[in-house]
């Protein structure tokens, strides 16, 4: 967790913005009989964090799923204590709407009542259910928790669906997929692609990343090691060339007030103008140089 916090200031201080989140772990982080201490050691670091800094860190924390017996004492403990300090708290294996009710309701009585939610889908029936836990007005971004998910089904999915190339392969785990995140997109959530364990490979981590920003709609993607960060924000972020031709139409619309303008040859409007301006914030948010004409408006 240490490195991981340090890592993210080194990546601020390198892009000139926080270009990752940490997601500090309580639910598989912690040694069964010792999820109190775990807890403690989680406020402890958020409350040594420096949020002064020019680029603050962005830092949320997974606590217990709603069903296990620490999950109460995780929010009471670090929504209570570093709450405001947080950028999101997550929760895992939600099920239903009544889950994310009840996570509310816990995160509200430890003081927590704006903090931002994430939540983990992982099972059949939470993607059935995806819809309609991305509609909650509380719930920030659906995560796909692809381990589980596999497991959940009982030998169904051979176990190469959690691999690489099986979970880009195998029809009900890419249908798990796709119906995550259009229920974010849906709703105005944020998709968050699941991790990948092989880590060593960093020329097919990085064609992973790809395929689930370009071909499955995510946003944002998990990393579980170091040398993933830098594959993933490569295959998320806009290529020099979609930055510098959203940066001549949105410059071009914004002095003719935003009216329909001709660029090459082509007609752009308003609707397409949301497309390059997203692209643009897509660019600021990964750390892209974005061309002057345009950086004015960030």
């Amino acid at each position: 967790m240490r490195k991981s916090l340090q890592l993210q200031a080194e990546f601020s201080e390198r892009f000139g913005a926080c270009v990752f989140d940490v997601t500090l772990d309580c639910e598989d982080g912690a040694a069964v009989g010792a999820e109190a201490e775990h807890a403690q050691l989680v406020t402890e670091l958020v409350q040594g964090l420096d949020f002064a800094r020019a680029i603050a860190p962005r830092v949320g924390v997974r606590v217990h799923a709603v069903d296990h017996p620490a999950f109460e004492a995780d929010v009471a403990q670090i929504v209570a204590a570093v709450g405001h300090r947080l950028s999101h708290l997550m929760v895992p294996k939600v099920e239903s709407v009544a889950d994310v009710e009840r996570a509310v309701a816990s995160m509200g009585f430890a003081g927590g009542s704006e903090l931002p939610l994430q939540v983990l889908i992982e099972s059949p029936a939470a993607v059935h259910h995806a819809f309609e836990i991305a509609a909650h007005p509380r719930v920030q971004s659906l995560s796909f928790g692809l381990m589980d998910f596999v497991s959940a089904h009982g030998g169904a999915i051979p176990s190469d669906g959690m691999g690489l190339v099986g979970q880009f392969s195998h029809p009900l785990v890419l249908r798990a997929k796709l119906e995550i995140a259009s229920a974010c997109h849906a709703h105005g959530k944020v998709p968050s692609h699941c991790v990948v364990t092989e880590f060593k490979d960093q020329a097919a981590m990085k064609q992973a990343a790809q395929r689930a920003a370009r071909e499955l709609g995510y946003t944002r993607m998990w990393s579980i090691h170091p040398d993933q960060i830098e594959p993933i924000l490569e295959a998320f972020a806009p290529t020099a060339q979609e930055v510098e031709k959203s940066a001549r139409i949105i410059a071009a619309a914004h002095a003719a007030d935003w009216a329909p303008i001709a660029l090459d040859g082509q007609l752009h409007d308003r609707a397409s103008y949301r497309y390059f301006w997203q692209t643009l914030e897509r660019a600021h948010q990964t750390g892209c140089p974005i061309p002057p004409e345009a950086g004015v408006f960030f």
